[in-house]
C-alpha cells in the first residue's frame, strides 16, 4: 500500500536519530494531548459516520477509536514492564482481531475516550521525573525485537497522531 491510500497521513513510522531530554519531553507532550486530539478529530460525528471505514477496505472511525486505548494500554503495560523487570520479553496481541470484535464494532466511542485519556495521564505521571537512564530500559518484543522506552514512546507517540490523522483526513475528504 502506499502513503497516498490514506494510511499513513503522517507518513510512516520513523524513529527520532537520536534521544535526548528535548527530544523526551516532546514525545510525552504527543502523548499526553493524544487524547484531547482524538476526542476533537471526533466531536460530533453520528453513529453512521463513525461506522465509515478512513479508506477502502479500512477500519471504521469507531474501530480506530476503540484501537487506540487497546494499543496503547499494552504500551503503558509494556513500559511499566520494562521498567521493573530485566529486559522482559512481551506478549503480543493481534489488533486486527481485537478491532472485530463486537465490542470495537458497536460501543459508543465514549467509553474509549476516556479509558485513552485516563491511561495517557497514568502514563505521563509515570514518566514525570524518571531519570534519564531509565528511557534505555529495555524489553523483548517477539515479532519486532529489542526495543528501548525512548523508543517506545517515539512509536506511541507517533502512533497516536497517525490514527487521529487517519480520522481527520476522512472528515476533511468528506466535507464532515
Amino acid at each position: 500500500m502506499s502513503e497516498t491510500d490514506g494510511r499513513y497521513p503522517i507518513g510512516k513510522y520513523v524513529s527520532p536519530p537520536e534521544f535526548n531530554s528535548a527530544v523526551r519531553d516532546s514525545l510525552v507532550k504527543q502523548i499526553a494531548s493524544a487524547p484531547a486530539e482524538l476526542r476533537r478529530a471526533v466531536a460530533g460525528l453520528s453513529d453512521e459516520q463513525l461506522d465509515t471505514p478512513y479508506r477502502p477496505a479500512g477500519w471504521t472511525i469507531r474501530q480506530i477509536v476503540h484501537h487506540l486505548p487497546d494499543s496503547h494500554l499494552n504500551a503503558y503495560v509494556r513500559f511499566k514492564l520494562a521498567l521493573t523487570e530485566d529486559e522482559p520479553t512481551i506478549r503480543p496481541y493481534n489488533q486486527a482481531r481485537w478491532a472485530q470484535l463486537p465490542e470495537a464494532m458497536t460501543a459508543g466511542t465514549d467509553v474509549s475516550l476516556a479509558l485513552l485519556e485516563a491511561v495517557h495521564r497514568r502514563w505521563v505521571t509515570s514518566i514525570d521525573g524518571l531519570p534519564e537512564d531509565l528511557f534505555e530500559r529495555r524489553f523483548r518484543h517477539p515479532e519486532i525485537g529489542v526495543m528501548t522506552l525512548n523508543e517506545l514512546l517515539a512509536m506511541y507517540a507517533w502512533h497516536g497522531r497517525h490514527h487521529t490523522a487517519q480520522i481527520t483526513s476522512l472528515r476533511k475528504r468528506m466535507r464532515w
